[in-house]
């Protein structure tokens, strides 16, 4: 399974690698990462849906999270990515505009990555 992570702190992409380290040796799961929105956009442009997973995160300077989501939900239709939201603000209006834009699922940092796990799994 590919999974764009999305995220404006470039430390995200040591820590995504270090906590799957098994399941990216084992060829389970592998990791492309993008730093806003716009790079995302590229990327999912140049790659023809090869991502089947993206976790994005909400606040980025420039294009954010939530306007990522509504472009990838607008534009990538076939097959459709699954997208989960990260974020610092676990808050009511951040979630609620999220689930509206057709997220899939919603998380909180700091990120509990035994939970990302098991949603991982589940979708596999």
């Amino acid at each position: 399974m590919k999974i764009l992570v999305v995220d404006d702190e470039r430390d995200m992409k040591t820590l995504f690698e270090q906590r799957f380290r098994k399941e990216i040796r084992n060829g389970d799961m592998s990791f492309v990462f993008a730093f806003s929105g716009e790079e995302a956009l590229t990327y999912l442009g140049e790659h023809n849906h090869e991502a089947v997973l993206i976790l994005s995160d909400i606040n980025m300077p420039g294009m954010s999270g939530l306007e990522l989501l509504e472009q990838i939900k607008k534009n990538f239709l076939k097959p459709p990515p699954v997208v989960m939201m990260i974020t610092a603000y676990g808050d009511q209006e951040n979630y609620d505009t999220a689930m509206k834009l057709g997220a899939d699922d919603f998380l909180t940092k700091p990120v509990e990555f035994g939970i990302l796990k098991e949603k991982l799994k589940a979708i596999l």
